[in-house]
């Protein structure tokens, strides 16, 4: 298959690079591919005839979306649309990501594909908007994949790192740290999430719509933060703190586990995050992580 990669050093978008072993991917840097400059995006998918555009690219930093409400639904919205509209006059298959931040965080159990969103914050706004617009100008031709906490390799550059590696860096510096208890949530490692993503695409039966992705289980980032240094042998005290969602001057949901159901009905299913999380640490995904260097 012929694949289109848009956001390739990110996260997510490194992690399919790397991971890649069937299929022809092309991916732009920014300065050739840039999709504020949708003409670059469509002159792309003309000179290279893709199959399916995947498009990792976006403005996931929460905190900077509530100030800059603008560039965050130029680049998860209008950009998302404009693709997607794109793709559609080319009858070609197109992937985006959204978030579990799409929902309020009320249900107390895990979402479903099919549940009503209610975001909270424009971040989660700007995500849903993104997924409405694309639905509705391709609808045959859009999928949409959720996703939940990620952590990779590449760590994530508009918010200084990853979790993971960030609760690392800040053990070299603190014995004690506090960490928010009251969220819920499903981390994803984008290692996992490139395989299943993968499975997905190459899956004869692959339909439309929109798809859960996530590491099984829950977790808060407090146990999250806690499971980190024990797997470690780290001597850091982690005291939960219960903000009630509250961070600066917006909320994040309280509970936002998704729940992957046609992913599974397919045969496609994620492990653990423990599991995923130990395998991190241990290095089997991430060997060129500087930052596990000198461990003990």
């Amino acid at each position: 298959m012929k694949i289109l990669l848009i956001g390739k050093t990110g996260q997510l978008g490194g992690e399919l690079l790397r991971n890649n072993t069937r299929h022809e991917i092309h991916a732009p840097s920014r300065e050739i591919l840039d999709i504020e400059r949708i003409e670059t995006v469509e002159s792309q998918i003309k000179d290279f005839n893709p199959d399916m555009v995947i498009n990792t690219a976006a403005f996931h930093n929460v905190p900077a979306c509530e100030e800059e409400f603008d560039k965050a639904f130029r680049i998860n919205c209008v950009a998302v649309k404009k693709i997607a509209d794109l793709c559609k006059k080319q009858d070609v298959w197109f992937v985006t990501f959204s978030t579990d931040y799409v929902f309020n965080g009320e249900k107390r159990s895990p979402y479903l594909e099919t549940d009503t969103p209610a975001p909270l914050q424009l971040y989660g706004i700007s995500r849903l908007a993104g997924e409405y617009y694309s639905m509705a100008v391709a609808p045959e031709q859009t999928i949409i994949i959720r996703t939940c906490g990620l952590y990779g390799v590449s760590g994530a550059r508009s918010k200084g790192g990853n979790f993971v590696d960030n609760r690392i860096a800040d053990s070299r510096q603190m014995k004690i740290m506090e960490i928010s208890s009251e969220q819920i949530v499903g981390p994803t490692s984008t290692f996992d999430l490139s395989q299943a993503i993968f499975k997905l695409i190459e899956h004869p039966g692959l339909k439309n719509g929109i798809y859960h992705l996530v590491n099984e289980g829950e977790v808060s980032w407090y146990e999250f933060t806690k499971a980190i240094f024990e797997l470690l042998h780290l001597k850091v005290e982690v005291k939960s703190v219960d903000r009630g969602g509250i961070s600066g001057n917006f909320k994040r949901p309280l509970y936002s586990v998704l729940e992957n159901t046609r992913g599974k009905e397919m045969g496609i299913s994620l492990p653990h995050w423990r599991d995923a999380l130990k395998r991190y640490l241990d290095g089997e995904v991430s060997k060129n992580n500087k930052i596990f260097s000198g461990r003990t």
